[in-house]
Parts: C-alpha cells; sequence; structure tokens
C-alpha cells in the first residue's frame, strides 16, 4: 500500500512546483488523502489483530464442548443401550443367570494349591476325593481334631477315614457360591470346637479342584452322597451340617446367613437393585432362574427336616438380607417337624461388621456351637 501511495504524492509535488492550474482544491483533498492513507500504513493493524484472535480462541474452546458433549452423549446411549439390553439378554441365554447365581468361575485367591491344606494353616487336615457319580469329582478337606496334629502328621487317606470311627461328632461343611477354595480361615476360626473331627468343605462339582457342572440337583445328591459316605464309616457319632448361603436328615442343622429361597433372594441381591423396579422385572430374571431347575426352595424344605435347627445371620449381611434368615426362621419354628427338636436363631448385631461371611471371626461362636450341639436332649428353644 506504501508503494502504491508515494508516486500519488511525487506526482502531486511535481503539479504543484510547475504551478499547475490543477493544484487547487483537487490537490489539497488528494494531498489529504494521500496523508491519511500513509498515516493508516505507518499505524499498523492496531486492536484488530487481538480481536480476531481472541474470536479464534473462543471458536477453539466451542469446538471442544461441542465435541466433549458429543462423547458424554455418546456414552450414555451405549450405557442406556446396553441396560436395556441386559434383560433380554438373559431371558434368551438363561444359563448367564445360573453362571451368576453359582458363581463357581470366581476364585478367590486363584493361586493355591488346594492339594496342600497345610499352605492354608491346618497341617492336621488331608485333601482327598470322592466321586458320587460318573464325571463327577468331589474334592474334600478333612481336619481332625487340633490335638491329633501330630499323630496326624504324615499320614495318608485311609488314617483319615478310620478317624471318623473316634468317639468325636463330626461337622459337614457345605460352601455358599463363589467359595469353593476351601475357606481354610473360615474352620480355622471355628475349630475351637477341638472336640469336632471335620469332614471340612467338600467342594460341589464345578468349584475348586472339584470336577462337574453345579446344578441344584447335583448338590444336592452330591451332599446326600458325602454324607452317606461318612455315616457309612462313622458309626454312631453324631454328624451335624453347617450350610453357608445355600442348602436321611443328619443329628443337627446349621445354617449361615440362609435366604428363604432363589426368588427372593435374587430379588434382594445387591445385583438386581438397578433392575428391581425395571418393567417386567419377574419375567425378565427371575422367570429365567425357576425355568433353568434352579429354586432352592428352603422355605419348603425346612419344613420337612426332623433334627435340631441352628440358624446364624448378620444384621448387615449385603448379599442375602438378615430378613430373609429371620423369616426362614419363622417358617421354621412353629413347623410340626421340628415339635421335638430345638430351633434356634443367632443375630450378630451390624455393629460387628460380619456381613455375609464373617460371622466365622465372632469370639462368641464357639460357645454358641457348643451349647446348641451339647445339647442332646430333645426339646424346642426359640
Amino acid at each position: 500500500m506504501r508503494k502504491r501511495t508515494e508516486p500519488v504524492a511525487l506526482e502531486h509535488e511535481r503539479r504543484a512546483a510547475s504551478g499547475s492550474p490543477s493544484a487547487g482544491p483537487a490537490a489539497a483533498a488528494l494531498d489529504a488523502d494521500c496523508r491519511l492513507k500513509q498515516n493508516l500504513c505507518l499505524a499498523g493493524p492496531g486492536p484488530a489483530e487481538p480481536r480476531c484472535a481472541a474470536d479464534a480462541g473462543m471458536k477453539r474452546a466451542l469446538g471442544r464442548r461441542k465435541g466433549l458433549c458429543f462423547r458424554l452423549r455418546k456414552i450414555l446411549f451405549f450405557v442406556l443401550g446396553l441396560y436395556v439390553a441386559i434383560p433380554f439378554l438373559i431371558k434368551l441365554c438363561p444359563g448367564i443367570q445360573a453362571k451368576l447365581i453359582f458363581l463357581n468361575f470366581v476364585r478367590v485367591p486363584y493361586f493355591i494349591d488346594l492339594k496342600r491344606p497345610q499352605d492354608r494353616g491346618l497341617n492336621h487336615t488331608c485333601n482327598y476325593y470322592l466321586q458320587p457319580e460318573e464325571d463327577v469329582t468331589i474334592g474334600v478337606w478333612h481336619t481332625v481334631p487340633a490335638v491329633w496334629w501330630k499323630n496326624a502328621q504324615g499320614k495318608d487317606q485311609m488314617w483319615y477315614e478310620d478317624a471318623l470311627s473316634s468317639s468325636h461328632p463330626i461337622i459337614l461343611y457345605l460352601h455358599g457360591n463363589a467359595a469353593g477354595a476351601h475357606h481354610g480361615e473360615r474352620w480355622t476360626g471355628v475349630c475351637p470346637l477341638q472336640s469336632c473331627d471335620v469332614l471340612f468343605d467338600a467342594a460341589f462339582p464345578g468349584w475348586g479342584d472339584s470336577v462337574g457342572t453345579p446344578s441344584e440337583r447335583g448338590m444336592t445328591y452330591d451332599a446326600l452322597h458325602v454324607f452317606d459316605w461318612i455315616k457309612v464309616r462313622s458309626g454312631d457319632n453324631p454328624v451335624y451340617i453347617w450350610g453357608h448361603s445355600l442348602e436321611t436328615p443328619p443329628d443337627a442343622l446349621i445354617l449361615e446367613s440362609p435366604f428363604t429361597n432363589i426368588r427372593e433372594e435374587a430379588k434382594s441381591h445387591p445385583f438386581s437393585v438397578i433392575y428391581r423396579y425395571f418393567p417386567g422385572f419377574d419375567w425378565f430374571f427371575l422367570d429365567p432362574i425357576t425355568s433353568s431347575g434352579i429354586q432352592f426352595a428352603n422355605d419348603e424344605n425346612v419344613k420337612h427336616i426332623s433334627c435340631s435347627l441352628l440358624i446364624l445371620h448378620s444384621e448387615d449381611d449385603p448379599v442375602v438380607p438378615f430378613q430373609l434368615g429371620r423369616k426362614l426362621y419363622n417358617i421354621a419354628a412353629p413347623s410340626r417337624s421340628f415339635r421335638d427338636f430345638k430351633v434356634q436363631f443367632i443375630p450378630f448385631h451390624s455393629d460387628l461388621g460380619y456381613r455375609h461371611k464373617y460371622i466365622y471371626k465372632s469370639p462368641e461362636l464357639p460357645r454358641i456351637l457348643r451349647e446348641f450341639l451339647g445339647k442332646s436332649e430333645p426339646g424346642r428353644q426359640h
């Protein structure tokens, strides 16, 4: 722009010097115009450039916000789509529901050699296997009283089987879901009852190192097989069954954190919270469970039990609500099958923090068990 202005100024000066008649008002206007242009050129771009830079920054910020909002919308639509799709997926594939009920694919701790119970602090325990049916193998940990631990060192399965015929009572522990890796720490806490010979933790098929596929029918059959196997070898010694969460009558039955039936438990489970008010909840989630043959109708089965019953439940249980254990007790207590047996319900206050699987830590538990198992005379206690 400066190059274009300079010739015009020179032309104007030449005309003025030559006294050209055109050097009048028109020349003055041209001179003013030239000076204005020169001043503009010399002044540079001025404040217009910062304003342009600010506008560009604003556009970039708006672009970033729009991109973030777009990504958030995509995530929201994905989560919403997944939320709606899961009920249909479970309805079409009821096997998924069975996996979530049994949770036999969960193994914590994972890196553990179940053939070596001594690694879990049980140096008077033997690991061996029973076969209730073809293609099914049950892994068991057989623990003798702690006072025998020196004699138990290096002994084989036959020595442990012979120990069942001693004068000690026997507890058959049946684990809950996601718990088939033999809970050594649990029985270490419970066994201040050192007078018990324990066929500790018979792992159902599909859990731990047991072979097979879990099902309600299979679990019932296998539990009875283990019970009968013990009775054949134990003579007249009393056999007590301890069941955690999941469930020829035993001499006594101990239920830890039990529920009434699988439908009520599934409806109360933490996993179902986000779907509890979903339209068609029962049809989508509960009906596939029962159509798969899974019922665990403890509220019906307990009416036909003819032995002493002890129910243990923690008030802060987040998996099986406390009220389900209380409800099961209220069903069992007036049942005619318990007319000649004692029925007890022991709650554990929420302040103790035992939740679903830590009742074994209670220092009162050995006393509770001794009092319950030690009273052999029939009679009901509530």
